[in-house]
């Protein structure tokens, strides 16, 4: 009898093994997302809040993008916060996730000197610490993490490791947008924002390396700290 054996397979097991278990342990509850929801609306607006991009196809916009950034236009509507960061670089596809993000949030009449673009994230780490740094040099104290409740549980624990609990986090309560908002997919024109000479992360990167980014292994702390002081 042949048999099959290979570190692809391996590996691909293992990938299986750790994003169920990701999803066992990173569970929410409709309760705690209204509470971090009634934090802030019992607490001081917000300086600033930080938005993660996903990848956009140049067609439309997919749904988690489209829920992060009506997520955002809800905070930022209720005075809830006075300024949005967008985050994400080009990544998977050729546009610059946070000009994207923009560009529909100004659509939707988010004034364009309210939104600050940090356009170098190529993972979800990255977007919450550059982001983060942006904003302390820009003076702002009062952030928060604006997303949905997955990514929001991911980030816990890196900003509160990373970060010191300096981020608050807000997930996106999807019950509170569909009662209160009317969700349209606006019609922008990003044929300026594709990214010449594009080169995906895929082929730049290994599977390893992208892995390690989305732990946040692959920002250099202490060069970034000092740089960012």
């Amino acid at each position: 009898m042949k048999t099959y054996f290979s570190w692809k397979k391996i590996l691909i097991g293992l990938s299986v093994l750790l994003i169920g278990f990701i999803v066992t342990t990173c569970s929410i509850t409709k309760k705690n997302i209204k509470s971090q929801y009634q934090e802030v609306l019992n607490g001081d607006p917000l300086d600033v809040i930080i938005v993660p991009g996903i990848p956009f196809e140049g067609e439309t916009w997919h749904q988690v993008m489209k829920m992060r950034v009506y997520w955002s236009v809800h905070l930022f509507e209720l005075g809830l916060t006075k300024n949005i960061i967008y985050s994400g670089s080009s990544v998977y596809s050729p546009y610059v996730e946070a000009e994207v993000m923009k560009r529909y949030a100004v659509e939707l009449g988010i004034p364009e000197e309210k939104i600050i673009l940090e356009p170098n994230a190529e993972h979800s780490t990255e977007n919450v610490f550059y982001s983060y740094h942006l904003a302390k040099k820009l003076g702002f104290e009062n952030i928060a993490l604006a997303t949905d409740p997955f990514q929001s549980k991911l980030m816990k624990k890196f900003i509160r490791k990373k970060l010191k609990k300096k981020v608050k986090l807000i997930p996106i309560d999807f019950d509170l947008i569909h009662e209160q908002m009317t969700l349209p997919d606006p019609q922008i024109d990003t044929a300026d924002l594709h990214v010449q000479n594009f080169v995906s992360i895929t082929d730049r990167e290994s599977w390893w390396k992208r892995f390690m980014g989305t732990l946040g292994n692959n920002i250099d702390y202490d060069s970034f700290e000092k740089v960012n002081k």
